[in-house]
């Protein structure tokens, strides 16, 4: 362990995503699963803090040969970022079962 701490910062698109994610849940099943899940991606950024690389490449893009995303599986959600210097950007938060590769591709590659 180098004892190195990330900082992770949520992008707008990001913080969005978790809100969508909490007020369908919330809307859909109880406000305390939604708060739940919530506590649940809380755990997960916080581990990005020590170990960012440890997780795979979304597999559409190392298909592209595009390496430098990385991603996180909590349940069916998939936590997209990119780590820059010191710092984790959390870039999508989405369910895993959508068109991950046209959101990818919009998102990330702006296309």
């Amino acid at each position: 362990m180098t004892g190195t701490k990330f900082e992770v910062r949520l992008t707008q698109g990001a913080e969005d995503d978790l809100e969508q994610i909490h007020s369908w849940l919330a809307e859909q099943r109880a406000a305390d699963d939604a708060d739940a899940l919530l506590d649940m991606f809380s755990q997960v950024l916080a581990g990005l803090q020590e170990f960012p690389m440890r997780v795979t490449v979304p597999k559409e893009l190392d298909a592209l040969g595009i390496r430098e995303f990385r991603q996180v599986l909590l349940h069916h959600y998939r936590v997209i970022y990119r780590v820059m210097g010191a710092a984790v950007y959390i870039l999508i938060i989405a369910d895993g079962r959508r068109d991950m590769q046209a959101l990818l591709e919009r998102r990330l590659l702006g296309r």
